[in-house]
């Protein structure tokens, strides 16, 4: 029988290693916008999720969002939203990334007092979804789909 792995990979999966830490979180690392960072992944949180303190850090373009986060035990957080991001998680990417931008400092307490470093923010169920995720417990592996290209049309006239 052939392994997962061997399975995924024909079907365009990109592995990505995980990291369990102190917390039994799984970490991973990912750039946005070209720039590196340090991800808890959370399938149960809807968007993924950056600090409001990394705006410039990760050359995010926001402006201001309706919408209050909750989670790990705070609510009613200010928002901000940043759309179109450059997401790279390993080899797999996408140019259409849009995130949540809100304080971290209680997620980051929480991890700093189990020894635990400090994320600049989190892999949601929003990145999960598009590229159709696997997570391998064991092996510590995220398997990602990776996304088609968008193809343009070819015109065989041109016309001014």
């Amino acid at each position: 029988m052939k392994s997962l792995k061997k399975v995924l990979r024909k079907k365009k999966f990109i592995k990505i290693k995980l990291k369990k830490i102190v917390t039994n979180h799984l970490e991973l690392e990912a750039k946005i916008n070209g720039v590196k960072g340090r991800f808890i992944l959370d399938t149960g949180a809807s968007n993924s999720c950056v600090g409001l303190d990394l705006i410039e850090h990760f050359n995010l373009i926001s402006e201001e969002s309706e919408i209050k986060a909750a989670g790990a035990g705070a609510t009613g957080m200010e928002t901000q939203k940043s759309e179109n991001n450059t997401l790279k998680i390993g080899k797999w990417k996408t140019d259409s990334c849009h995130l949540v931008l809100f304080d971290l400092t209680h997620v980051n307490t929480a991890l700093t007092q189990h020894n635990a470093k400090e994320v600049h923010g989190i892999i949601g169920a929003d990145i999960l979804e598009s590229g159709k995720a696997l997570i391998d417990y064991d092996k510590k592996a995220l398997f990602l789909k990776k996304l088609k290209k968008k193809r343009f049309k070819k015109y065989s006239k041109l016309s001014f």
